[in-house]
């Protein structure tokens, strides 16, 4: 697959154009030649640009009073809904042959044309437009929609009869909840957005629809809250979407990396999720969403770190239960730091180990013939490859390969001596807490990060992990996601914004927006529920109404 770089706007200059042209040289010609009005040829040509594909159909019929004058029907099969073409060819046979279609009441010549007749009158399909050139026809007819042509006319109709078929909506696999809407995204944009739709019944969330790929022409649609979502960020999305320059679009991954900020970095700088209620929360926010057609997963930016860990749960019970919040937060570090701090421990500094303790792991290290060290990467290393292949492997056999490959595996590893029981638990318990963030995208980097802490920790122990956690803390502040710093609310410090960071406080207290999305509308509650008064509570307290 090729890939080529973002063009900026106003890019100019001979190398550039060469580059271009250079790029462009062994790719599809892109047809913008106007529709001939012989229909004949325009069907030949359609013929022989696609190949004469057998899932192209084109039905060629008479229409008129004497029926000398000829028209088409073209749609491509799979990508259509039959019924509605059956529906629609019932109809406009039926008044296709009708002398008084081309009349007026008065029984002159009528002064609209046959293709202004079809539009206005006989077509009742949701979507009708006018097309004139080939790029046009072959856009639409590729993208479910029917054509009709007319001999005589170099110009013709495309109505909507989109119709394939598509997995409907299921239940979210990935980012499930106890509580909670059971409803995720599907692979159609038009199902993904009506999701959203659905959850903020709102004129002011407006769609912006655009193609992005000169091969693919995948649909791409970008979803904002106009006068809670800031102008200058719904800006800043938009432009980096109309530089894409690229031939293809298949994943919203795709998108993400083209547009995300340049700035190497392991940390995902966009949210993606498969929950519609999730994007209408972070629209309620004032972020902008963008829905790629062909994907259940929906781009949501700007994103801060704090947002990985939020749960779409923590909102669905009491705000006592945001306690648990917390937990991730400690999976992070453990995750993160448990097999680095044991090998520094167990390796370098002995001594802040209780002595007990450190007798008990020093007894079961008597047979390993490694150090913990690369005790730890074998470790490690054969646990993610145990992980990587319970994904790949069919799903009814990938999760019990998994787990007896782990068992069986650790277990006959501490019988022959080449690790100790100690190093098992520490794994299995990084392990676990590994699997407890909500974002899966989060769980990448701290798998990557936490080989480079346990070497460091292995050439300079405690003080090498110090150092590591020092150059991450520095790279995660520099950090921004569209113009708002990665670590907000925490560096820079918004008071007010704690209140929904590591704990979630109750909707009441939560009256504004987050201040880091500079919303032009911050408040989203104007008013607090109040209190039941004392004769309310001894009126219900004697059963009265």
């Amino acid at each position: 697959m090729r890939f080529f770089k973002l063009t900026r706007a106003g890019r100019s200059g001979r190398s550039a154009a060469g580059k271009w042209e250079a790029n462009r040289a062994d790719l599809p010609p892109q047809e913008a030649t106007p529709l001939s009005p012989d229909m004949e040829l325009n069907l030949e040509h359609i013929r022989t640009t696609t190949g004469n594909s057998p899932d192209l159909i084109i039905r060629t019929i008479r229409i008129g009073a004497s029926g000398t004058t000829k028209a088409a029907i073209i749609h491509t099969d799979g990508l259509t809904d039959k019924e509605i073409i059956t529906r629609f060819l019932e109809s406009f046979l039926l008044h296709a042959r009708n002398p008084a279609l081309f009349r007026d009441l008065n029984g002159a010549e009528s002064p609209w044309t046959p293709l202004q007749m079809l539009e206005d009158f006989t077509l009742t399909l949701s979507s009708v437009a006018e097309i004139d050139n080939f790029n046009a026809l072959f856009d639409n007819l590729l993208s479910g929609n029917m054509i009709i042509l007319i001999d005589g006319f170099a110009k013709g109709l495309s109505a909507d009869t989109k119709g394939w078929e598509d997995r409907g909506v299921q239940e979210a696999s990935v980012q499930s909840v106890v509580r909670g809407p059971r409803e995720s995204f599907s692979e159609c944009l038009a199902t993904n957005t009506a999701l959203i739709r659905r959850k903020i019944k709102d004129p002011r969330l407006w769609l912006e629809s655009r193609s992005i790929g000169r091969v693919t022409k995948t649909k791409v649609a970008l979803m904002y809250i106009k006068g809670i979502a800031n102008d200058s960020t719904v800006e800043e999305v938009r432009s980096r979407l109309d530089r894409i320059d690229i031939d293809g679009i298949f994943e919203s991954g795709n998108i993400e990396e083209l547009i995300q900020e340049k700035t190497i970095t392991p940390f995902p700088t966009m949210y993606n999720t498969e929950r519609p209620d999730s994007v209408a929360a972070n629209l309620l926010e004032g972020r902008v969403a963008i829905v790629v057609d062909g994907t259940p997963f929906v781009l949501v930016v700007p994103v801060v770190f704090a947002q990985f860990f939020q749960s779409p749960e923590d909102y669905y019970h009491r705000s006592d239960y945001g306690i648990i919040r917390i937990l991730r937060y400690i999976s992070l570090m453990i995750a993160l730091l448990a097999p680095a701090l044991f090998i520094s421990v167990t390796t370098f500094h002995q001594e802040m180990l209780p002595t007990t303790l450190m007798t008990s792991i020093a007894t079961q290290r008597e047979r390993v013939p490694f150090p913990a060290a690369i005790e730890a990467f074998l470790m490690e290393f054969t646990f993610e490859l145990l992980r990587e292949a319970g994904i790949r492997m069919p799903r009814a056999i990938g999760p019990a390969i998994s787990i007896v490959g782990a068992l069986v595996l650790g277990e006959a590893s501490v019988r022959a001596g080449l690790v100790s029981p100690a190093m098992v638990i520490v794994v299995s318990i990084t392990a676990i807490a590994s699997f407890a963030f909500p974002s899966f995208a989060m769980s990448i980097p701290i798998r990557i990060l936490r080989f480079a802490l346990m070497g460091l920790s292995a050439f300079f122990g405690l003080f090498g992990v110090f150092i590591g956690l020092i150059v991450l803390n520095l790279h995660l502040c520099s950090l921004h996601s569209f113009g708002v710093p990665y670590m907000a609310p925490f560096a820079p410090y918004y008071p007010s914004d704690q209140k929904d960071a590591i704990f979630r406080f109750p909707l009441s207290a939560m009256r504004r927006r987050p201040v880091l999305m500079q919303s032009p509308n911050p408040v989203r509650q104007n008013t607090v529920p109040s209190e039941p008064d004392a004769h309310h509570q001894r009126e219900g307290g004697r059963g009265n109404p």
